[in-house]
């Protein structure tokens, strides 16, 4: 009697670690599943991550002021967005600075990267900025072939040579900021040609 006692406690025994050991074996099996999809999407996310997530054709975007009136208008031939760096490539941008209480300024290039999140735009390529003259200021056109242009603020950057044409004066100069709300221009080290005076 004793003896089939220990015998049927055995078995529960051997019976029980079997079934503790399919228990640890399908919860390790679970966690390994877990954490081989975890690492196939991290390596999905690293390779996808940089991949455009929308492209559009012969765009334009126009940015409003606080009283609902256009300030600038961006548009290209084609815009590229890249989510992780929350950047915009642009083919062929074309900046308008509409603001009604200034000569608009217009600013064409080959190629712009628009950084979404410090709100500005590098300019390359056969960069070429025009402003109309008005009662206050002269005609203004600049060449260059790279530029940093901050829209909200209207400033223009650049460490490239420049040529700077104002009037009938023409600078070429290493370096240059322009900014279209004072209607002023800061430049490098260069030099100045100016027209005869015409005689009296």
């Amino acid at each position: 009697m004793v003896r089939t006692t220990y015998k049927r406690t055995a078995h529960r025994w051997r019976l029980l670690a079997l079934m503790l050991f399919a228990v640890f074996l399908a919860f390790g099996s679970f966690w390994l599943v877990q954490v081989m999809q975890s690492q196939g999407d991290d390596v999905e996310r690293a390779s996808l991550g940089n991949e455009p997530d929308y492209i559009i054709d012969n765009f334009s975007f126009v940015r409003m002021s606080d009283v609902g009136k256009p300030r600038y208008v961006i548009s290209g031939e084609r815009l590229t967005h890249r989510p992780v760096a929350n950047t915009s490539e642009i083919e062929k941008p074309v900046v308008h600075s509409v603001a009604i209480e200034r000569p608009p300024l217009t600013i064409t290039a080959n190629h712009g990267l628009v950084n979404q999140d410090q709100n500005q735009i590098d300019l390359t390529g056969n960069v070429d900025i025009q402003r109309p003259g008005s009662a206050t200021s002269q005609p203004l056109h600049i060449r260059t072939e790279a530029m940093t242009f901050y829209p909200d603020d209207e400033i223009a950057k650049t460490d490239k040579p420049v040529r700077m044409i104002i009037g009938s004066a023409t600078i070429d100069a290493v370096g240059a900021v322009v900014n279209n709300a004072t209607q002023r221009a800061l430049l490098g080290q260069g030099q100045a040609v100016y027209p005869p005076r015409p005689a009296r």
